[in-house]
């Protein structure tokens, strides 16, 4: 199983910005025949559905070096992106978090606006992702002054495959459907999370905290994505 959580708290130290994914080696059993070889080789995998985690502890995030999955999400005005074209075209941070109706959220958000220059003239863009329905993006995006992309990931599939969504606490469960659109029928939440992510869509950095109320400080990310930028 995969490691549960990458944090960074004070310092961004060298071996995560530079840590690459494990491989999982299988080897086969000693003695084990042609004919049962060949029965594993055409065995039909069959895909599994998600478990959902209860608590954010519990999570088994993407790692660094995996590659973020196919998405396409609607942005403010409900126009649908793909998410994949998009970081084809420039180095991305992208930002998953809970919603705009969220204070350390927000807060995140409007420090990211703050860094957005200096990230863009380092050549990346900056994507934002919650559960928000459209009409709650633009809410967030007028409200914070924010001029860089918010995507709505509003039945959280694109947290699902992330690995970072978790079932929401019973004080959540009234509100979701709401903000939501009535999209979260799980009643799930995501954990906050930031990816540098290179145009592959390869993970390449990622700050993952099941402490929802602590976020990567803007100075840390700038840190980050100028280390990592002559590599992407």
């Amino acid at each position: 199983m995969k490691s549960l959580i990458k944090t960074i708290r004070n310092t961004v130290p060298a071996a995560l910005l530079l840590s690459c994914t494990a491989g999982i080696v299988h080897a086969q059993q000693m003695g084990q025949s042609m004919a049962s070889a060949e029965k594993m080789d055409k065995m039909e995998m069959k895909p599994m559905s998600y478990m959902i985690p209860q608590k954010p502890e519990d999570i088994s995030p993407l790692l660094n070096g995996e590659k973020i999955p196919m998405a396409m999400l609607p942005d403010a005005s409900g126009k649908m992106i793909d998410l994949n074209k998009t970081v084809s075209q420039k180095p991305t941070v992208l930002i998953v978090y809970r919603g705009g109706w969220c204070p350390y959220c927000s807060k995140q958000l409007s420090g990211l606006q703050e860094a957005a220059p200096e990230l863009e003239q380092l050549g990346y863009q900056l994507i934002a992702v919650s559960t928000d329905a459209p009409a709650g993006l633009s809410q967030s995006a007028s409200k914070e002054k924010l001029t860089y992309t918010l995507l709505s990931d509003a039945d959280l599939s694109l947290s699902k495959q992330l690995g970072i969504a978790f079932k929401a606490p019973k004080a959540y469960w009234e509100m979701l459907p709401k903000t939501t659109g009535g999209k979260d029928s799980d009643l799930l939440l995501p954990v906050p999370a930031v990816y540098i992510l290179d145009r592959a869509g390869v993970i390449r950095f990622e700050y993952i905290n099941p402490d929802f109320k602590q976020r990567l400080n803007p100075a840390l990310l700038k840190a980050a994505a100028t280390s990592i930028k002559a590599d992407l």
